[in-house]
């Protein structure tokens, strides 16, 4: 075992990102010392997580925080008076792309200890996510609850629809995998065909260098959202030429404001498209990604627990932004190891486990 996993399944675990409850917090400001409240989009991430390093570390207090984490989201989260998933305990609004990676969350701890609760409160979340977002021809970003109303959409990307939704849309390929539904195939299938329609779009609809930084993470969400997909033609065309343009502006902006989450989203799907024979592997592009990667991580016996092992979510002009964040930890750690692997000339991965 690598120490920057130990080290990422350390702070899920013992720097207090993850609350008695189960739910994890959405980053820690280390320049005020406090947690941000709790998401369920984060603790959905955090399962995943926690599961993957489980089944590559074999630590059980990994095994027993995924357990917390996707128990929190069945018990607690999981607004039964409207089937649906709020965006933050007690919030009056839902999100497409919340939900479906709280789905995903809730299957990766379902296959990993086989119980059902997990498995059925994701099926309902999936069928919220196919009946609840629908809008015409596309998915509303965000709802109302409990009327469950489309929000007006607005022209930050969080809140209209696009290509990256279909990170999302994984979460029925998964349930088609888990449960042989081909109605949930034929839904992700739908939503690759859109994106796939209107990506070229999505990074030119920002001119402000920063705000193309946060695009570049959604629009890294559709190209791991393609990865099912990878041996048609059209997935192998925007894998190959999304990532060519997407690497291009991380290093373009990166020294005016730099995403630890970018560099690990692009290093996984180049990663993971090499391994399905589906882009050819730019190593030098590849090793700079993993470098950029690494340098987020607090050392492991760093002073202040909160952050120990934990991954920065990025910096601003070379200065080292406060946040220690979980789904930069989650990203990170995970697109190392599978740089580990990859360099060690072997490959364990699943395309379920992607995080």
């Amino acid at each position: 075992m690598t120490s920057f996993l130990e080290h990422a399944g350390c702070w899920f675990r013992c720097s207090g990102i993850q609350e008695a409850s189960g739910g994890v917090a959405r980053y820690y400001r280390s320049d005020i010392g406090r947690n941000l409240p709790v998401s369920n989009e984060i603790t959905g991430y955090a399962a995943s997580a926690l599961a993957y390093f489980y089944s590559i570390t074999g630590e059980t207090g990994c095994r027993e925080a995924a357990i917390r984490a996707a128990r929190s989201l069945t018990r607690q989260a999981w607004d039964a008076s409207a089937s649906a998933f709020p965006f933050e305990p007690g919030s009056d609004r839902a999100y497409f792309f919340d939900t479906g990676i709280i789905v995903r969350g809730l299957l990766a701890v379902w296959r990993m200890t086989g119980e059902e609760e997990f498995l059925d409160r994701g099926r309902e979340a999936a069928l919220s996510l196919a009946f609840d977002f629908l809008g015409d021809g596309e998915h509303h970003p965000i709802i109302s609850l409990p009327d469950k109303q489309p929000l007006a959409h607005e022209p930050r990307w969080s809140r209209s629809p696009g290509c990256y939704q279909l990170k999302a849309a994984l979460a029925w390929h998964d349930i088609a995998q888990a449960c042989g539904d081909q109605h949930a195939e034929k839904l992700y299938e739908s939503a690759l065909a859109g994106a796939l329609r209107t990506h070229e779009s999505f990074l030119a609809a920002e001119v402000d260098r920063e705000k193309t930084m946060d695009r570049l993470h959604a629009y890294a969400y559709f190209l791991e959202g393609l990865l099912p997909a990878a041996a048609t033609d059209a997935a192998r065309a925007a894998l190959t030429s999304g990532l060519a343009r997407a690497s291009a502006l991380r290093r373009e902006i990166g020294p005016l404001f730099e995403r630890s989450d970018v560099a690990a989203q692009l290093l996984r799907v180049r990663l993971i498209a090499h391994r399905l024979n589906a882009v050819a592997l730019n190593e030098a592009e590849a090793c700079e990604e993993a470098a950029c990667a690494a340098f987020y991580q607090a050392p492991g016996d760093h002073a202040d627990p909160h952050l120990r092992g934990g991954f920065f979510f990025g910096s601003r002009g070379g200065e080292l932004l406060p946040f220690s964040n979980p789904v930069s930890t989650a990203f990170c750690a995970q697109a190392l190891e599978l740089w580990r692997q990859h360099q060690e000339g072997r490959w364990s991965f699943d395309l379920q486990q992607l995080i």
